[in-house]
């Protein structure tokens, strides 16, 4: 059989023993805080352009379907409500 000799070295965490200098952020942490801000607003309105936005239709069925449920969910609780406080009532008078 054969061997493999070759080996892979890790770096050591923290950088190499050649770099004396500190490690700053790089580019980041050689920014303005209005430049960071102006970058900030580029990049949310970079990934709002990417946002797949529904269609008229689509929007009033989505709608529809949230208010449906939201109504059913009123309903579901206000008979629970109803049904413990008749419970509550005969209970303790």
């Amino acid at each position: 059989m054969t061997e493999i000799t070759d080996s892979i070295e890790v770096p050591e965490p923290g950088g190499s023993s050649d770099d004396k200098k500190p490690r700053r952020g790089g580019k980041r942490g050689k920014k303005g805080p209005m430049a960071r801000l102006a970058l900030f607003y580029r990049q949310i309105i970079a990934e709002l352009r990417k946002v797949v936005w529904p269609t008229r239709s689509q929007l009033s069925t989505y709608t529809t379907v949230v208010i449906v449920f939201v109504v059913i969910m009123i309903g579901l609780v206000t008979v629970i409500d109803y049904g413990f406080t008749e419970l509550m009532k005969t209970v303790f008078g």
